[in-house]
């Protein structure tokens, strides 16, 4: 029986943090045309958002906003979201109030260095030609990893539902498993692959940004043949209930951020893509992501299996 490492990020982690270093509020002196102040506390959601809740708290500051407590701005993203539908839990569309879509970090389809898949083709038609023999790794089942491969199943019109997929907790055991020929493909961030790939020890098939990654002879998805355009996204959600004017002013302050040099020097510097999207076009954007996250959950057979609790350890093929 295979491994299997079900995603466990769920919307609750936010109340933790409230109280933490990382957790900081913003005032906008005069924001606005009837200079409305509005305090809001910046809250990563967990620990996988700290490092965008402090460079998002810091171009605040560079953009004039003042520190202090307030209304929660809570950072999360599609860790997030994959988590609470997997576990039959509210959602980010319906739990919170979605203010803006801020960065998103690309991830990367990686096989070893001497495998015999010379190409994303090569990798791709196996993959559609035997699903169930292409054994493919990542972090966590359920989680961005392998939503991703299951895109790419169906993009291929393999059958998805054979896509023999393991997950594991973090990066470095999917690498061993990699290396160990435990898995002849696997997927994951970038930043989390790049220096596996700079050392020859992996090579990188495609990645899953629309656009080419800069410095790096990587084909993407699209040009590959496979219609998706896909990132691990991090956005602004404010509580469930916000007034008109606070939305508003909060959705201003994001504006703010993501259209700062600061901003954009911290998503450069981390390797983040810059992807502002706010108000009411994020909302719509929000809506379409979870009925792509909920049908390839269907497709991969996890929604129909999987109840509202967190399995760590053997659980299965989870079909």
């Amino acid at each position: 029986m295979r491994r299997r490492r079900f995603f466990a990020w769920g919307l609750g982690a936010a109340a933790c943090l409230a109280g933490g270093a990382a957790g900081c509020g913003t005032q906008r002196v005069g924001a606005g045309a009837a200079g409305l102040r509005t305090r809001f506390a910046i809250i990563p959601e967990g620990r996988r958002w700290a490092r965008a809740g402090l460079l998002f708290s810091g171009a605040a500051r560079e953009a004039g906003y003042q520190l202090g407590p307030g209304t929660k701005i809570t950072l999360s993203g599609l860790p997030a979201l994959a988590a609470a539908e997997l576990n039959n839990d509210h959602t980010l569309l319906t739990a919170t109030t979605p203010l803006s879509r801020l960065s998103g970090e690309v991830e990367v389809v990686v096989v070893p260095g001497d495998s015999g898949f010379k190409d994303f083709q090569d990798f791709g038609a196996h993959l559609l030609a035997d699903p169930a023999r292409t054994p493919l790794a990542g972090r966590p089942q359920g989680g961005p990893d392998h939503l991703l491969f299951g895109l790419i199943a169906k993009g291929l019109g393999a059958d998805t539902r054979q896509v023999d997929y393991t997950g594991y907790p973090n990066h470095q055991e999917t690498a061993t498993a990699l290396s160990s020929g435990k898995a002849a493909a696997a997927t994951g961030l970038l930043s989390d692959w790049r220096s596996g790939i700079h050392r020859e020890q992996v090579r990188a098939l495609a990645v899953s940004s629309a656009r080419r990654v800069p410095e790096l002879d990587v084909p993407t998805l699209l040009e590959s043949g496979v219609r998706v355009d896909y990132a691990e996204w991090t956005a602004a959600f404010g509580p469930e209930g916000m007034t008109e004017d606070t939305r508003e002013a909060a959705i201003g302050m994001c504006d703010d951020v993501t259209g700062s040099t600061a901003w954009d020097a911290a998503c450069r510097s981390e390797g983040w893509i810059s992807i502002p999207l706010s108000g009411d076009d994020f909302v719509v954007w929000l809506a379409s992501e979870v009925e792509r996250t909920r049908a390839v959950m269907r497709d991969l057979g996890l929604v129909d299996t999987t109840k509202a609790t967190t399995c760590w350890g053997s659980c299965g093929n989870g079909h």
